[in-house]
C-alpha cells in the first residue's frame, strides 16, 4: 500500500529516503517540491533523479481532501468545505487583512468537547484528522489563493503568512498529528513560518499544554470565556476536569518557552450570561497576574444555539472595565459570517459517533 507524503515531515522523510536507499538531502527536496512549489506530481519534480522519481511513484503518493464546496464572502473571507471521507467533512477559513493572511485550520471532524456556544461542538465527534488532512488544508489555501504553481522557484510571498488552530475540533486532542503538522508549518523547506505567526487555540486540557511548551511552543490561545469555575462549567464542560486555577498556572508554565511574552484568552460574549460588569471585573482579578491579551468575540449565531450576541454597548463597556485596569483587550471583528465563517460557526459534515446531536434532538423536543 502506497504511503501518503504528506503525513510525514522533515525528519520522517529523512528515515523515508533512507529506507529507499537514497540520500538525507532528497528529503529537503521533496519538502520544497511538495509544501512550497505545490507539486503533487512525481514526473515533475525535475531535479530529482529519474530512479528516485519511479521509486516514488510505486511506493507513495501526495494525497489531499477534496474540495466539496468553494465560499467567498462580501468581506474577501474564503471558506472550504473538504471532504475527509466517510461522508464526513471539515470547513477551513482564510481571513485576508491589509497586511498578513490568516487561514483557520481544523484539527478533528467535529469536537469531542461540547462547549455550549459553539456549532461544532454541537454536531458531536467523528475522529482526529491526520497530518496529511490538517497540513492539507494550508497546502490548498496557497494552491487555490495562487500563491503555488511556479516550479522554477520557490514563492517570495505567500498568501498564508499566519496560521491558528481554530478550526473545528480541538487542537491539544490530536497532540501528535497537529505538532507534526505544526513542525512542516515552521520548517523552513515547507512553509517557513514563524513561531509568531503560528497559534494553537486550547479550550484547557492542561497536560498537553505542558506537553506542547517540551515539543514545539508556538503562540497560546486559551478559550476561557468565564471568570469562575461555576459559569465556565457550563460553557466549557473541559474545565471540571481542568480548573481555572489549574489552567492559569499551565499557562504560567507556557510562558517562559513562548515565542511571545503573553498568553492570549478568548472570552466570547454572550447577552445576559457571561457580559456584566461584575463579570468584566472578577476577570480582571482572574488575570491580572498572567502576562495576557484578552481577545473578546462578539458571539457568532447559528441555528438553535440557546444564545444571543452581547450589544455593542454591553461590550465597549465590558472592554473599558478590562482597560482601565490596563490589560490590552481587542474587540474581534466578525468576518465571513454571511458564509457562516466566523468564530463559533464553523460545522462541516460529521458523522456523529458520539450520538451528540441525535441526544440534542430528543432533548429539545420532550
Amino acid at each position: 500500500m502506497s504511503i501518503n507524503l504528506l503525513n510525514y515531515d522533515g525528519k520522517s522523510l529523512v528515515d523515508f529516503c533512507t529506507e529507499i536507499g537514497e540520500k538525507p538531502f532528497r528529503a529537503r527536496q521533496l519538502l520544497r517540491w511538495i509544501h512550497q512549489f505545490g507539486i503533487v506530481d512525481f514526473d515533475l519534480m525535475s531535479d530529482l533523479a529519474k530512479s528516485l522519481r519511479e521509486k516514488l511513484a510505486t511506493r507513495a503518493v501526495i494525497e489531499l481532501p477534496s474540495i466539496m464546496s468553494d465560499y467567498a464572502a462580501a468581506d474577501g473571507t474564503h471558506k472550504w468545505l473538504l471532504s475527509v471521507g466517510a461522508g464526513n467533512g471539515i470547513e477551513t477559513v482564510f481571513i485576508p487583512e491589509a497586511n498578513r493572511g490568516t487561514l483557520c485550520v481544523s484539527s478533528q471532524v467535529g469536537c469531542a468537547l461540547a462547549c455550549t456556544f459553539c456549532s461544532t461542538g454541537k454536531q458531536g465527534f467523528n475522529r482526529n484528522l491526520t497530518v496529511a488532512e490538517i497540513i492539507g488544508q494550508l497546502w490548498i489555501a496557497n494552491k487555490k489563493l495562487g500563491t503555488c504553481g511556479d516550479v522554477t522557484k520557490p514563492q517570495t510571498r505567500k498568501a498564508v503568512t499566519n496560521v491558528v488552530m481554530m478550526g473545528m475540533g480541538e487542537p491539544l486532542a490530536n497532540f501528535e498529528n497537529v505538532v507534526t503538522a505544526l513542525d512542516l508549518m515552521l520548517d523552513d523547506h515547507a512553509y517557513g513560518l514563524s513561531r509568531r505567526r503560528v497559534t494553537v487555540s486550547t479550550s484547557g486540557l492542561v497536560p498537553a499544554i505542558d506537553r506542547l511548551r517540551e515539543r514545539c511552543p508556538v503562540a497560546l490561545a486559551v478559550s476561557l470565556h468565564a471568570p469562575n469555575d461555576a459559569l465556565r462549567d457550563q460553557l466549557v464542560p473541559i474545565n471540571k476536569k481542568y480548573p481555572i486555577r489549574e489552567l492559569l498556572a499551565a499557562c504560567q508554565r507556557y510562558l517562559p518557552a513562548a515565542p511571545r511574552d503573553f498568553i492570549t484568552f478568548e472570552y466570547v460574549m454572550l447577552d445576559g450570561v457571561n457580559d456584566s460588569v461584575s463579570h468584566a471585573r472578577e476577570l480582571v482579578k482572574l488575570v491580572q497576574d498572567t502576562p495576557c491579551k484578552l481577545n473578546l468575540i462578539p458571539f457568532n449565531s447559528f441555528s438553535d444555539s440557546g444564545y444571543r450576541r452581547s450589544s455593542t454597548e454591553a461590550v465597549k463597556i465590558f472592554r473599558d472595565v478590562l482597560m482601565h485596569a490596563e490589560l490590552v483587550t481587542t474587540v474581534r471583528k466578525t468576518r465571513g459570517d454571511d458564509i457562516a465563517a466566523a468564530c463559533g460557526q464553523l460545522a462541516g459534515q460529521v458523522k456523529d459517533k458520539t450520538h451528540r446531536s441525535a441526544r440534542l434532538k430528543v432533548e429539545t423536543t420532550q
